[in-house]
């Protein structure tokens, strides 16, 4: 592999622009950054996976916007990754954050399925698929889980947008979506082995 060094700032970015240069622009950025940025993930509640997560996250964003010509040259290229990163990853753990502490206060009871499927739900990979299910479900459940999940939603919020009487209804039908979505699964033997593999990163 080539490793790229001392590579300009004003030159990367014209590669950024030049579609025809951007495969060698997007090299120059992981072998110049990945490694100083996926530390910050490492050293903070982070994983590989975590890192490289969010420095393709960073990157699409950060080509955008020079493409659109809204990155000013204010800071070099390093630093304005690196607050991208930073931003990025503060803002996954506060998602995470929030997720569980939903789930420890309203579904503490529940059995494993329903663990399973909210970490399957949070799978930004996976959203196609999961959709898919979840409008063959129905409406409710669409709109429940879609809220839940996606949007997250508390329970309170999820019972002023809907026609339920109030959040333990609503709770009670989450469940029992959750539940109708298992035996849709299971009722499919080569997407329960996909989607086994992956709740348990095979």
């Amino acid at each position: 592999m080539e490793v790229v060094r001392n590579f300009p700032d004003s030159e990367l970015l014209a590669d950024i622009r030049d579609r025809h240069k951007l495969d060698k622009a997007v090299r120059v950025l992981y072998q110049s950054y990945f490694d100083s940025l996926s530390w910050y993930v490492l050293n903070n509640s982070g994983n590989i996976q975590d890192a490289e997560d969010i420095f393709q996250e960073v990157i699409v964003l950060f080509i955008d916007l020079v493409q659109k010509n809204k990155f000013r040259e204010e800071s070099t290229i390093k630093t304005f990754l690196y607050a991208l990163n930073r931003h990025a990853w503060l803002n996954e753990l506060k998602k995470r954050g929030r997720t569980l502490a939903r789930e420890e206060k309203y579904e503490n009871e529940k059995d494993q399925t329903t663990a399973d499927m909210s970490r399957l739900m949070v799978e930004r990979e996976e959203k196609a698929a999961i959709l898919k299910l979840v409008s063959d479900l129905g409406e409710n459940c669409k709109k429940i889980l879609l809220l839940f999940y996606y949007e997250n939603l508390s329970m309170k919020e999820i019972t002023e947008q809907t026609d339920y009487e109030n959040e333990q209804v609503v709770r009670n039908k989450k469940y029992k979506c959750l539940k109708a979505l298992e035996k849709m699964i299971n009722e499919n033997p080569p997407l329960k082995i996909t989607l086994k593999n992956m709740l348990h990163g095979s």
